[in-house]
């Protein structure tokens, strides 16, 4: 599908993101940022002082009423689009608190539930503005599907999708949503390719596995994954330590394989939900009509970009870093980092510096929480390419 923009995708979000950050309809909330290598495996950790809040000795109600949707009626300061031009079913909105630069949403314009499933029309308009983002870069150039760095002196923009989905998740809204973020901006040194020693996104470590031959019968894009019961080709780490299930994403998808994509993954981080989780497992129902679009199961992550889609069923939404005394006194929460779908990019942030300095000095502290966010590994159906 074609958004029908009248600019390129990434022009209008910088565009529309420096004017709002300049006019002040935006709180941009800049991070110190450090690689830490754990597992053979490259992280993001930032660090946000802007964001900690101190402790409170009378804590402040939240005001009456139901809490306000940013989705429903969004400000015309933060709106980029309504997609697709006619007949709309989507919104672009800038986020109003970013810590990335061009951090931007998509939004269903009718109400409905983040915890539901996913619908083809949701991961149809995410995979048109993936695709786009990545089009205006290779025009003109020889760039193909799949590529992650750049082609004859040209840098190849990309863009990292994620949607949290549960309690556990890191899921901040009700309305339905999915968020962006440039992998450029996320690199936060002017974008440049990765160095052997540097960061690249987590989900490309699994896309680079996707595109070996052991994956060639995926390729069609007339030929749904199948269900997980009847196939072994999940992609996955070896040394990532949580339960996760990624498949490739062909070129040019229809909306159908997306969703087929999706519902196979789903199923699977379900059914190690199911076999791990500590509640009785008929608590956990997965006859459920799954293309209807009822409610998940399970709180999950899910990233996308355009030739990977990845999974993560999600336990915690927390885990604690040791910290002292002092730290829980500075600064309300210490010890206790959220993370949500951007982990799946191999990224996370913390607000307390007794937070980042633990983290980046003892790494065993970062597969620990790592380990405690999902669930563990179950190699049935699985075939680790590292």
């Amino acid at each position: 599908m074609q958004l029908g923009l009248s600019e390129s995708l990434p022009a209008l979000v910088a565009r529309r993101f420096h004017t709002a950050k300049d006019a002040g309809h935006l709180v941009f909330s800049p991070t110190q940022l450090t690689t830490l290598h754990v597992g053979g495996i490259p992280y993001q950790l930032r660090y946000c002082p802007a964001l900690a809040k101190k402790p409170s000795a009378k804590p402040t109600d939240p005001p009456p009423g139901p809490k306000p949707d940013p989705f429903e009626d969004p400000s015309a300061d933060l709106l980029l689009a309504r997609i697709p031009a006619e007949n709309p079913t989507h919104t672009l909105v800038l986020n109003k608190f970013p810590v990335i630069p061009n951090h931007f949403i998509l939004a269903t314009s009718a109400w409905k539930a983040q915890t539901d499933l996913l619908e083809a029309r949701d991961l149809e308009v995410t995979y048109a503005c993936l695709k786009a983002w990545e089009e205006t870069a290779s025009h003109g150039s020889h760039g193909s599907h799949g590529s992650h760095g750049s082609h004859n002196g040209q840098r190849n923009r990309r863009l990292f999708a994620f949607f949290n989905s549960g309690e556990h998740s890191g899921a901040s809204q009700p309305h339905r949503h999915l968020q962006f973020l440039p992998v450029e901006d996320m690199r936060g040194d002017g974008g440049e390719p990765h160095d052997e020693a540097g960061w690249q996104p987590l989900i490309d470590l699994i896309s680079a596995a996707a595109t070996a031959p052991h994956s060639a019968s995926h390729s069609a894009a007339s030929s749904p994954p199948m269900p997980p019961s009847d196939r072994s080709e999940y992609l996955h780490l070896h040394s990532l330590p949580f339960a996760h299930y990624a498949l490739p994403i062909p070129a040019d998808p229809s909306p159908e394989t997306l969703h087929a994509t999706y519902l196979s993954l789903y199923n699977a981080a379900l059914a190690v939900a199911k076999l791990f989780s500590e509640v009785s497992r008929d608590q956990v129902d997965s006859s459920l009509p799954l293309t209807q679009g009822p409610a998940a199961a399970i709180s999950y992550n899910l990233s996308m970009t355009v030739d990977t889609m990845l999974i993560c069923p999600r336990r915690n939404e927390t885990a604690s870093v040791p910290v002292d005394s002092t730290a829980r006194d500075q600064v309300l929460g210490a010890g206790q980092i959220s993370l949500n779908g951007t982990i799946l990019a191999g990224t996370l942030m913390v607000k307390a510096h007794a937070e980042w300095d633990q983290l980046r000095k003892n790494h065993d502290t970062l597969t620990q929480v790592l380990t405690t966010i999902g669930f563990p590994r179950s190699d049935r159906h699985e075939v680790s390419f590292l």
